[in-house]
């Protein structure tokens, strides 16, 4: 089935489904690239995240980069950004029309100031590029860009490419007046949903959610004529999230399964002050199923899988908390999200497979 077909009315296609800065061994089992999410209507793509190996899945579910007309980061941490890289370099490539206006890229403005200390420290580190140590969208951009001059100003002169910025138009998303958002002290004030982007066909709200220490991290929900989807981004369990979420056809949740990935750390304090931030800053399987309940979603995709290789049945707990249709894709598996009767269904369902 081509995942681009517009009969196929709206859906996502799972690009990538691992959360985590890791390379995951999943023990002989499908191979889960990096989070990024494919949201597909009348044949253009709304790309949400560019984990590893997102150009690459692209290829592989029969979508080119030609057909993206919005690319949305929800926070800066590395495995929601690393091939943010590879877009802005092979893009060059894949998208030969010069007609294409450039794609507007979204994400999280700069930090403003460093996160606080883990309170498991013994004493303070070094920090990175002090003179810029919490760079937003617009800057990773440029930063990127700069980096891999070489390289971009070898193919604009010899190959007669055409650079970055005639590809991609970069917006730090800005936040609405009196939100009283501050990245350590109020990292997830309640707020309403607010429009980032709008085209013909769908409409691109925002919100703050509870990444701590990552702020500002974002949600995004999708509405287009036939239905909407709602993606979390990283976040633990947060009103915002139920806000924006609110009677969506298809709410897609990160979910970490805290006994499995705390297997993964031999040092004591390293796995420590990794547990704090999990438990802190993301959401359980369960977790995930209450709070696509409150919203009142129609069905539940769980994605951003912590840590990849986790036995199934830590993912289906989920069918405690939530009574609705529930997902658990594997990479470059297609879900609709066109509005139809809600169901009851705690019935996991097998989504279509996207082919090339």
């Amino acid at each position: 089935m081509d995942p681009s077909d517009s009969q196929l009315g709206p859906h996502i296609v799972a690009l990538g489904t691992a959360g985590g800065p890791r390379w995951w061994n999943t023990a002989g089992r499908s191979e889960r690239s990096g989070i990024s999410t494919a949201v597909v209507v009348a044949g253009r793509v709304y790309l949400v995240d560019c984990g590893q190996g997102t150009g690459r899945q692209l290829k592989n579910a029969g979508l080119g980069i030609d057909q993206v007309r919005g690319l949305f980061i929800t926070h800066m941490h590395s495995d929601h950004t690393v091939d943010l890289a590879s877009m802005i370099l092979f893009g060059q490539f894949e998208r030969k029309d010069p007609a294409l206006d450039p794609i507007p890229v979204y994400g999280p403005g700069p930090r403003g100031k460093l996160p606080p200390l883990s309170a498991r420290a013994d004493s303070a580190p070094e920090v990175v590029a002090p003179a810029n140590p919490g760079p937003g969208i617009k800057q990773l951009f440029e930063t990127l860009t700069a980096a891999y001059a070489t390289d971009i100003n070898d193919r604009i002169f010899d190959s007669l490419t055409r650079p970055p910025s005639q590809h991609f138009d970069v917006h730090d998303i800005v936040l609405p007046e009196g939100t009283g958002f501050d990245p350590n002290d109020n990292a997830c004030p309640d707020m309403e949903p607010f429009t980032i982007f709008k085209d013909d066909l769908v409409e691109v709200t925002a919100i703050l959610v509870s990444h701590f220490p990552t702020a500002p991290a974002f949600a995004f929900r999708f509405d287009a004529a036939e239905g909407s989807v709602t993606i979390s981004g990283d976040t633990a369990p947060c009103r915002n999230l139920v806000r924006i979420a609110h009677r969506t056809d298809l709410l897609l949740h990160e979910a970490i399964d805290l006994e499995s990935i705390a297997g993964q750390y031999t040092d004591q304090v390293h796995m420590n002050a990794t547990m704090d931030h999990h438990r802190r800053a993301h959401t359980t399987a369960r977790q995930a199923g209450e709070l696509a309940a409150q919203a009142g979603a129609r069905s539940l995709v769980l994605h951003h899988l912590v840590p990849a290789f986790a036995p199934a049945e830590s993912w289906l707990k989920a069918r405690e908390t939530f009574a609705g249709q529930l997902f658990v894709p594997e990479d470059l598996e297609i879900i609709s999200f066109a509005s139809t009767p809600r169901v009851t269904s705690d019935t996991v369902v097998e989504p279509v497979k996207a082919t090339s």
